[in-house]
């Protein structure tokens, strides 16, 4: 199966949950030779409980993890020595917010311009955290990408549950893995997080209603300093 716009169609929201059942029908009738080895679309939580400054170590913290040595030289091991990003954030009802769309990263220059735009992109406007709508919307980014790739993976990290979706997290979750998106979580269990799912540990809402896919994972940070060396493993594990 191959992923990108030369394979798949871009599916508005109404046509979400009957166009991703066939999506894995179309790819690899089109697709030949892969231009990228993976489609990975980081997803942060960006909704009105995240504060100035657990925000900006967010969007640092992923931008230095996508620079780092070991993550380039990862993909310089790749067939194609390349993978394409894009960055979002999550929170609001709806959609989810595109903030860096595709870009290819072969080296650290590229690596080092999708840092800077990450760093530098002013914050939209976002309210209640909205899990299952940030997956259908990074679905259809994926479906729309500029590249093809044989392996697609959304990423995505947070310090709540799905509260004000649309589309509940569980049945987005369950219609990307359909078509053979992989979605991978980082639960972030800073003071109040795992307090505010009472009984339930935030990890184990991401293992129930997130995560999915051949391999897919939750990882942990303790609180938000800790998401830059998380954030790292993660994209070390997606990688190997």
């Amino acid at each position: 199966m191959f992923w990108g716009m030369s394979s798949l169609p871009t599916l508005s929201r109404r046509a979400f949950g009957a166009g991703l059942v066939g999506a894995s029908l179309v790819g690899a009738a089109h697709a030949q030779v892969a231009e990228t080895d993976l489609l990975l679309v980081l997803l942060n939580d960006g909704s009105g409980s995240i504060d100035a400054d657990e925000y900006a170590l967010q969007r640092e913290g992923t931008a230095a993890a996508i620079e780092r040595p070991e993550i380039l030289q990862a993909v310089a091991r790749l067939p194609t020595r390349s993978i394409a990003l894009a960055y979002g954030e999550w929170g609001s009802p709806g959609a989810a917010q595109l903030i860096v769309p595709w870009a290819r990263v072969t080296g650290p220059q590229d690596a080092a311009e999708f840092a800077d735009r990450i760093v530098e992109a002013p914050r939209p406007p976002q309210t209640w955290n909205a899990i299952g709508d940030a997956l259908a919307s990074a679905t259809t980014w994926i479906q729309s990408a500029p590249f093809r790739a044989p392996r697609a993976t959304i990423d995505l990290a947070g310090d709540g549950p799905d509260m004000r979706s649309t589309v509940p997290a569980a049945v987005a979750r369950d219609l990307a893995v359909m078509s053979g998106i992989t979605i991978n979580a980082l639960a972030i269990q800073a003071d109040g997080s795992s307090a505010f799912m009472g009984a339930r540990n935030l990890r184990a809402h991401y293992e129930d209603s997130v995560i999915g896919g051949p391999g897919a994972f939750v990882m942990t940070a303790r609180d938000r300093v800790d998401f830059a060396h998380a954030i790292f493993n993660k994209l070390v594990r997606e990688l190997a």
